[in-house]
Order: structure tokens, then sequence, then C-alpha cells
């Protein structure tokens, strides 16, 4: 059994509320929160990068689960705003936090990253080649916001969590991970240029095109279809029913999405997790972000069944059942 060891998360300091917002775009308190749930986010300085953030979430990780950097043989990072495009964030990170034995590389799957990471990591694991896993989620994503569009720019914030993964007896236990992806989605989240089909040049930046661009309401239909089945197909080959879970902790991406999946599947509001009004949308840190603080809230407890459920741009999307 593959099981994680230590949690951990870390968060800019400077918080962007709506009201915030109010001064910088066409929007209001109430729009945001009626539209979204979501009453303010975290926001990174300039000169804080997505490496800088999951680098602390790292170390606290590791701390909290007692094992030195150096053991870590396994490092992947899951993130869709790396600082740069080569070398991987997960290269940047492990010279930072000095964890030389590892292999590392990242992982794009945007909002599902993070549980695709965890995957690919039990499956490492499971192989026996690796001892030690540390798998994070980081996301600067104020740099990929185009500040003047009242529909995206308050979605999104920034911030990191990490996850240490061991095989053995003790730790919170990985039951099953289960992914899927649908490319036919690609034109309806993504961010057009910065690659090679759009290198930077002065059109792509004046045209906006380095900054994140969505079909709202497609985005929205979609990821409450698929987070339902997600959900529904984890539980059937997990061996488990709805009643058997104690916490269900979805993508926090906007709380009518959650409220609407949490309604088909038949949660009652106090097994669904929340914490997107503090945070938004953190992309590939979501996940680990709500994880770390429901146990650090106390709402996990030993044996408890926790169900994921996540949806991401290309679409890519995953469901997973922890044994707590």
């Amino acid at each position: 059994m593959i099981n994680i060891i230590g949690t951990a998360t870390y968060l800019p300091e400077k918080v962007l509320t709506n009201d915030d917002l109010q001064k910088m775009v066409q929007t209001s308190d109430e729009w945001i929160v009626e539209r979204t749930g979501i009453r303010e986010r975290r926001i990174a300085s300039q000169d804080v990068y997505a490496s800088d953030l999951g680098a602390e979430a790292a170390k606290r990780a590791l701390k909290d689960a007692g094992v030195e950097a150096s053991r870590i043989d396994l490092l992947i990072v899951a993130t869709m705003s790396p600082d740069m495009l080569c070398p991987s964030t997960a290269c940047v990170i492990q010279q930072k936090i000095e964890a030389w034995n590892a292999a590392a590389f990242d992982l794009s799957a945007a909002c599902s990253g993070f549980l695709y990471a965890l995957d690919v990591a039990k499956k490492f694991l499971e192989s026996g080649e690796y001892k030690t896993a540390l798998v994070i989620g980081t996301e600067k994503l104020s740099s990929l916001v185009n500040w003047k569009d009242r529909t995206t720019c308050i979605l999104f914030g920034d911030g990191a969590g990490a996850a240490v993964l061991k095989k053995g007896e003790k730790g919170h236990s990985i039951l099953g991970i289960w992914l899927g992806a649908d490319g036919r989605g690609t034109d309806l989240l993504k961010i057009p240029a910065g690659g090679s089909m759009l290198p930077a040049s002065r059109e792509t930046v004046d045209k906006d095109q380095h900054c994140i661009q969505m079909d709202g309401r497609e985005v929205y239909k979609r990821a409450i279809d698929v987070m339902c089945r997600i959900s529904q197909e984890s539980l059937q080959k997990s061996g488990l029913k709805k009643e058997d879970i104690q916490l269900f902790v979805p993508h926090q991406a906007n709380k009518r999405i959650i409220d609407s999946v949490a309604k088909r599947l038949s949660f009652p509001e106090e097994k669904v997790f929340l914490n997107v009004d503090r945070y938004g949308n953190t992309s590939a840190a979501s996940i680990i972000l709500a994880l770390d603080d429901a146990k650090r809230e106390g709402r996990l407890h030993k044996g408890d069944h926790v169900l994921i459920a996540v949806f991401g741009a290309g679409f890519t999307w995953g469901g997973a059942v922890l044994k707590w």
C-alpha cells in the first residue's frame, strides 16, 4: 500500500479581496460571490515564483513527514504556471530544497495535475525502484491572468501544497486513483501563446494571448457532468458507497459547481469540504490545499474515507479514494 506520510501548504501573505478587485475592473463583491462563492484569493509578489511557493510547501511537508530532503528519490511537480518552459520547475525546486538524490520532472494536467502526479508517484513507488516520493502542486496564476478581464481575473489565486509518499503501513492510504481526458475540449480553457504554436511576439502580447482564456459557460457544464461521473466511478471501483465517505473533497474552482455536484451525488453539506471562498481556484494546488486544510481544521480522522474529484483544462479529470 502506498501511503501519504506528510502534507503541508504555503500561501502568499497578500490577500486580494473582491472589494480590491472592484477598484480594478467592473465588478462587485456581491456579483463575484453569487457566481463563484469566492471572497478573496492570495497573490504572490513579483519576485516570488511558482518554484518558491512549491519549495516552501515541500520543506513543510518533509518536516511533517519527518523525512530529510536527501531521502527523496522522486520529485514530481504539477503546475500550469512553471517558472519557465525549460528547465522544469521540479529541477528548480530540487535545487532550492537540496533533494539531490531525486529524479525530478514536471507534469502538466492543469487543475487535475496534483491527482495525476499523485498517481504517477504511486505507480513508481509500487514498482519498487523508488522508495520515497515528493509530489507538489504549485501555481502562480496571477502571472497568467488578464487583469482587465472580469470573467477570469476574479477566479484564480496563487498557492502551493505538497505531499510525501512512501510504501508501508503507516500514513494515509491511497486506495485508488482513476484518471481521464477529452482533448476535444482544448479550445474551451487555454493559454494560447508562449509555446511553439504562437511564440511570444508583440502581437501575442498586445492581444493578451499569454493569459488564461475560458468559455466559462461551457466549462461550467462540462465540469459538473464529469465530476459527477468520475465520483461515481471512483466509488464503484473502490467498492464503496457514498454512505461510506466521510469527506468529499472536490476541485475548488467555483462553489456553484461544487454545490451542483454534491447535490447530484446526494452528499450533505457537512460532508463537503470548501475553501474556494478563501483561495479561489489554485489549479494544480487546489486538492492538496484542501486536504491539508481539512486535516488542520480537524475534518479528517483516522479511518475516514475521502473521495476526491477534479476537472481541468484539456479537458482532464480524475477521482480518488483515500483512507485517512
